[in-house]
């Protein structure tokens, strides 16, 4: 027998969970092996802002990478999860102005461009590792020592690496075009940075009187209706569609630009709806993409109405110049109408869009910026993906991938900001531009005077100019290194869908261009792209902190207390009415505020919910019932390991049906992870671990085993304990990638009684199926006694029969093999079933007044002489019939559906006609039984 062993009567997270994870990353146990006898396992981590905290769509794809990561160390995989974060330009460039300008009443421009950075740095060196921090709560298994900033060294030699080459190449170039234009920050900013809004607005209609006084047309008018009056100053032409026949006989002719001294033509282009509005439209190729593209086919003049700050500039007339473009707007239609131009004004639907950091409307904007020439790159990129190199799952998703880039526009990567990477390229004073990696190698480079005053480019680049370099430059390129050779091609990249185009796209190009193989092959920078859905709030809303519906995984994990959740959603920024609103609702939904799960059922929840792509709604409920499953594992272990009997000592060993039935049911359940987590269906691998060792393991393998510890022999207690053991430490290791805490918990425990002498369960080997283990005999006889034990408890359920009073049972048309099994397990089935005897009724031989359940065709009787209430009996009986008429009904129906019968395989509708035939089977002894207890 085994000595006496102590465990808390609960798993405690709190109490644990930072100390091993602590001791994990000290020991260095997140490190690669970098052992070149072994295939080599890479994830790159989408970079999160470094102005950044933990949320729950980052907790959601870290726990799906940490989880691959932790089954790739554990299968002694060369094993790199490479970490880093984004500089994240705009983001946190505001922070920091916030900070001086609440701290210190100062602006960046009062600290000039080189102080201004030095006091981001300053900021980033404070608090810029906060999402560092955090990860390490979700227990991210990260080699922190190859942790990656985009604004460090290395990798700003990589950005001026690529830019330097591809404007050598001719694929970057600096021209005037429109861009998005935010008109607080003074910068161009991505398509992924503008939020539009469905908002209330109006159109406005307009009459543009023709050159030529004697035109009848329109009563002398063109007639267009617009939702931006202020534009008209700078239309460049009015358009109409070749095909509208209400316009064919002006196209060519001439109209006034209201309230200018300029005239302009209509041209046919098809552009414009002829079902929308009146078919006419105005073309402002400065202030719109649209009418931008329409001008350059018509070689329309381009007129720049705005400054940076979104005034009117002198363009303007001179009763508009410097007015704000929406005080603009009031005066000139005040004047449209005061000179006769304006026929109505009516309510209009319209999306406007907003930049999502400055919270104001976004201005298209004709400004000289720097452009990569995407064409060329996105050929190659395209093709990885069409030949299979690059595999998105869901499959779905490449759609969207290729009508992105096969619809390709040239990408503007210069930004207008201090902090970034500042662009590689030096003026001199008459303007010419000259580009190389340093201001010493522009003069080498271009044979210049040491005396020609030269000035850098003001602008930084797009921040996903870096993060496309992501998969090689973390990994030491430019160089050569031996990481970039290890590790590269990365594995994986799991990601949002709404950063396909932005980054995934981006990084294929840049990395197929830039990295090969040994036979100059374009190399890709990942094989997978997994495509997860959103988090989505309870009710199915995206969170966001102006409904005060985020959640905060953080707080999933320690706990809040309902006063600090409520200072968190609501805030001092928010409106009172609103934070009242959601005070409210937020009272209700969490009366007591969150409790605390523990990170293991967080991370349990997260991959349980994750289903290929879709979005997740977010359920207490179940992050509820994760936290009670980790529970339930403790208290399996600690029955086990403080188990009295239990004996592990050398000695003779039987192996029971319950010992073979849990090792074959643990293999199947190996198998069935390894083909989900292959398949990327970490819902399906967190099922088969709950399914095992809730339903299996806890509720059936424990119970099976106790009357062996009470009445089986050394031999069969020494099988059950020794199975006990090993099932739940390879149970650990299977489920150590999903929740590493409370493995490593119990795992300490637990090694020490199967003999392993080893420190973590993070390095043991993940579980392999063992063929030789499957044993469908012993699956069957435990399963058909499942069924039987079940029905006996029902029959104790429904009867009201307390569980210590013996019962017996009878079985009437039980078949061969499942009275073979009844031979060979009398004894444990009524040690499990609480039967005093059992015994199966010869044929002919009329049965006692009884309770009977079906478990197949066999009936299961227990006398209930004394003890039965005939009404409650015939309700049940009652309940009975009605489920199998249902069920004779469904499949009749099924049966009668002539679509069913012509497409279903024979083999199928013989299944339904089989299953039709047990339920009529059924039926009809239900019926026999309700009529015997109804004649009493």
């Amino acid at each position: 027998m085994t000595k006496k062993f102590q465990m808390a009567d609960r798993f405690n997270p709190s109490a644990v969970e930072q100390a091993l994870y602590q001791h994990w990353e000290e020991q260095g146990y997140f490190k690669p092996s970098e052992n070149p006898d072994v295939p080599s396992y890479c994830i790159a981590i989408p970079p999160p802002n470094v102005t950044g905290s933990l949320h729950m769509g980052h907790a959601f794809q870290q726990t799906l990478m940490d989880t691959l990561i932790r089954f790739h160390r554990m299968e002694g995989h060369n094993t790199l999860w490479q970490a880093g974060t984004d500089h994240a330009g705009i983001a946190t460039q505001m922070v920091v102005e916030r900070k001086i300008a609440v701290e210190e009443g100062k602006t960046r421009h009062d600290y000039g461009r080189e102080a201004f950075i030095d006091k981001i740095w300053d900021w980033k060196a404070y608090s810029g590792g906060t999402i560092s921090q955090q990860m390490r709560r979700l227990g991210n298994s990260i080699d922190w020592e190859r942790e990656r900033f985009t604004m460090d060294e290395g990798l700003s030699n990589a950005v001026k690496e690529v830019f330097v080459r591809l404007h050598e190449e001719g694929l970057i170039y600096r021209g005037k075009r429109l861009v998005n234009w935010d008109p607080k920050l003074l910068t161009a900013i991505s398509d992924l940075e503008v939020e539009n809004r469905d908002e209330k607005g109006f159109m406005y209609h307009v009459r543009y009187p023709f050159v030529d006084k004697s035109e009848t047309f329109g009563g002398g008018y063109m007639h267009i209706a617009t939702t931006r009056p202020e534009t008209i100053l700078a239309d460049g032409c009015l358009a109409v569609h070749p095909d509208d026949e209400r316009y064919k006989d002006v196209i060519g002719k001439m109209v006034h630009v209201p309230m200018t001294d300029r005239v302009i033509p209509v041209v046919a282009d098809p552009y414009p709806d002829p079902e929308f509005g009146t078919g006419c439209v105005k073309i402002t190729p400065a202030h719109d993409f649209n009418d931008y593209e329409v001008g350059k086919r018509h070689d329309i003049e381009i007129i720049n109405l705005m400054n940076p700050d979104a005034t009117l500039n002198d363009n303007a007339p001179e009763r508009y110049r410097g007015l704000d473009r929406f005080e603009a707007r009031k005066r000139i239609v005040a004047d449209l109408d005061a000179e006769g131009y304006l026929e109505k004004i009516e309510p209009h639907e319209l999306k406007r869009p907003y930049g999502d950091r400055s919270g104001v409307v976004i201005e298209p904007y004709l400004t000289d910026q720097w452009y990569v020439s995407v064409k060329p790159l996105a050929e190659v990129a395209t093709k990885a993906v069409e030949d299979g190199e690059i595999q998105f799952v869901p499959k779905q998703y490449e759609n969207l991938y290729f009508s992105w880039m096969r619809d390709i526009q040239d990408w503007c990567i210069s930004r207008q900001l201090w902090w970034g990477h500042r662009i590689p390229a030096w003026y001199d004073e008459t303007g010419n531009v000259y580009v190389a990696r340093s201001e010493e190698e522009v003069r080498t480079k271009y044979n210049l005077p040491a005396d020609l005053a030269l000035k850098q480019d003001e602008d930084v680049l797009d921040t996903w100019f870096s993060s496309g370099l992501w998969t090689f430059s973390t990994l030491g390129w430019p160089e050569q290194t031996k990481e970039l050779k290890m590790f590269h091609p990365t594995d994986v990249l799991i990601t949002g869908f709404d950063i396909i185009f932005f980054w995934v796209a981006r990084m294929i190009m840049f990395t197929m261009h830039f990295i090969k193989d040994e036979n100059g092959k374009p190399q890709v920078p990942f094989k997978t792209v997994y495509v997860t859905g959103l988090i989505r709030d309870e009710q199915g809303q995206k969170m966001s902190k102006s409904k005060g519906n985020v959640l905060d995984p953080i707080d999933m994990i320690d706990g809040i207390s309902l006063e600090d959740l409520l200072e968190k959603r609501t805030g001092n920024m928010m409106q009172p009415q609103l934070a009242e609103k959601i005070a409210k609702a937020t009272r209700k939904e969490f009366a007591e505020g969150i409790a605390a799960h523990g990170t293991d059922a967080l991370r349990f929840t997260l991959a349980a919910l994750a289903s290929n792509g879709r979005d997740i709604n977010w359920d207490m409920k179940r992050l509820e019932g994760y936290r009670n499953f980790c529970n339930k594992l403790w208290n399996a272990s600690r029955f086990v390991l403080t188990n009295e009997k239990l004996d592990l000592s050398e000695g003779e060993i039987e192996f029971s049906v319950a010992d073979r039935w849990i090792e074959s049911c643990f293999n199947r359940t190996v198998g069935d992870f390894r083909e989900a987590l292959s398949q990327y269906r970490f819902d399906l691998a967190a099922n088969a671990i709950y399914e095992f060792t809730w339903n299996q393991f806890c509720d059936w393998y424990l119970e099976l085993t106790k009357p062996i510890f009470a009445n089986g022999t050394p031999a069969q207690i020494r099988a059950a304990s020794q199975t006990l053991v090993r099932v739940l430490e390879r149970l650990l290791r299977l489920a150590h990638p999903l929740i590493p805490f409370i493995t490593e918990e119990i795992w300490q425990k637990v090694k020490n009684f199967v003999g392993i002498d080893a420190d973590s369960i993070m390095l043991q080997a993940f579980p392999m199926v063992n063929e030789s283990a499957l044993d469908c005999e012993a699956e069957r006889e435990i399963n058909w006694l499942k069924e039987v034990i079940v029905a006996v408890r029902n029959i104790r359920a429904e009867c009201n029969i307390a569980p210590s009073k013996g019962l017996d049972l009878l079985f009437r048309n039980i078949d061969v093999a499942e009275q073979k099994i009844l031979e060979k397990q009398t004894a444990l089935l009524c040690a499990m079933a609480k039967l005093d005897g059992s015994r199966v009724l010869a044929e002919g031989e009329n049965a006692p007044l009884a309770v009977a359940k079906l478990v197949g065709n066999t009936e299961l009787l227990v006398p209930m002489a004394g003890f039965i209430n005939k009404e409650t009996e015939l309700a049940r009986l009652s309940k009975e019939i009605a489920k199998y008429q249902n069920e004779v009904k469904r499949i009749e129906g099924k049966l009668s559906n002539e679509a069913f019968v012509a497409k279903a395989p024979e083999a199928v509708i013989a299944k339904e006609r089989e299953k039709m035939a047990e339920y009529q089977s059924g039926l009809e002894k239900i019926r026999e039984q309700y009529k015997a207890i109804e004649a009493l």
